[in-house]
C-alpha cells in the first residue's frame, strides 16, 4: 500500500483528502500535518496524532499538499531530503517559488497541478482543441467565480486555462474576471465569441470531492516514478 501523508489536514481539502484516502484500500494514512497554531494539533483522527513537524514526513511515499506557498515550500525542502513523493495542490505561487518547485522536481516526483480535478482536466483539452481550430475571428474571454475564502485572483485553474489557449493557437485570452460571492467551489467558463456567436464551455464543481479525488489519482500515478515534474494531463493521459 501506498504510505501517504496529508498535510493541511484540518482544512476543507485535507479532511476530504484524508476521509477518502482512509476508505480507499490503494492507501495507509501515516502521517497528518497542520500548522503548529492550529486548535486540533496533537489530537488524533484514526489513531493518527496531527503533527506539526515535517519530519513526520520521513518513511511516507508520498504527500499531498494543499495549503499555503509558504507551506508547501516548506513540505518540498522536508520531501526532497527524506525521498517523498509529492502531489501539489497549492495556488498562488511566485515564479521564483515555481523555480523552486521544478528545481525539487530533478530530485523527486512531483504533480503540480492548478486544479486536481478531473473533468476541469478534460475542460482544458476542450479549451486546447477549440482554441486550435477556431478561427483567429474569434475573441476569447472568461470567467471564473470561487468562494469569497478564496485570495488569489484570477485563480490558478483560470490561468492555467488560459495558458492552454495560448500557448496551442495564435487566440489571446482579452479578459479573465474573477467573482468572489458565497461559498461557491469553483465555476469556469471560456467564451469564444465572433461577430456572428458564441461558443461557451464550463466547468461547475459541486463538491471538493473532485480535487481530492483527483489527488489520489495523481498519487497513484506516482507509484512508479523516480523524479520529473508532472501535471494533471499526464496523470490522465491526456498530454
Amino acid at each position: 500500500m501506498i504510505k501517504l501523508a496529508v498535510t493541511g489536514c484540518q482544512g476543507r481539502m485535507g479532511q476530504r483528502i484524508t476521509h477518502l484516502a482512509l476508505e480507499d484500500d490503494a492507501f495507509t494514512v501515516q502521517t497528518l500535518l497542520e500548522h503548529k497554531d492550529h486548535p486540533k494539533v496533537n489530537e488524533k483522527i484514526n489513531d493518527i496524532i496531527i503533527s506539526t513537524s515535517v519530519d513526520a514526513l520521513k518513511g511516507n511515499d508520498v504527500i499531498i499538499d494543499f495549503t499555503t506557498p509558504e507551506s508547501t515550500l516548506a513540505n518540498i525542502e522536508a520531501c526532497v531530503s527524506h525521498g517523498v513523493k509529492m502531489v501539489i495542490g497549492t495556488t498562488g505561487f511566485t515564479p521564483e517559488q515555481i523555480d523552486t518547485i521544478h528545481k525539487a522536481a530533478e530530485t523527486i516526483p512531483i504533480v503540480f497541478a492548478s486544479n486536481m480535478s478531473i473533468g476541469v482536466n478534460i475542460l482544458f483539452k476542450l479549451a486546447q482543441t477549440l482554441a486550435q481550430v477556431a478561427p483567429d475571428m474569434y475573441k476569447v474571454t472568461m470567467t471564473e467565480a470561487h468562494h469569497i475564502h478564496k485570495k488569489d485572483a484570477p485563480s490558478g485553474t483560470a490561468k492555467t486555462l488560459a495558458e492552454h489557449v495560448e500557448q496551442n493557437s495564435s487566440h489571446k485570452v482579452e479578459n479573465i474576471e474573477s467573482i468572489r460571492e458565497g461559498e461557491i467551489i469553483g465555476d469556469h467558463k471560456v467564451f469564444f465569441e465572433s461577430p456572428e456567436d458564441i461558443i461557451t464551455i464550463d466547468h461547475h464543481a459541486k463538491n471538493r470531492d473532485i480535487f481530492a479525488k483527483g489527488s489520489l489519482v495523481a498519487a497513484k500515478f506516482l507509484t512508479n516514478k523516480e523524479k520529473g515534474l508532472f501535471n494533471m494531463q499526464d496523470v490522465l493521459g491526456l498530454n
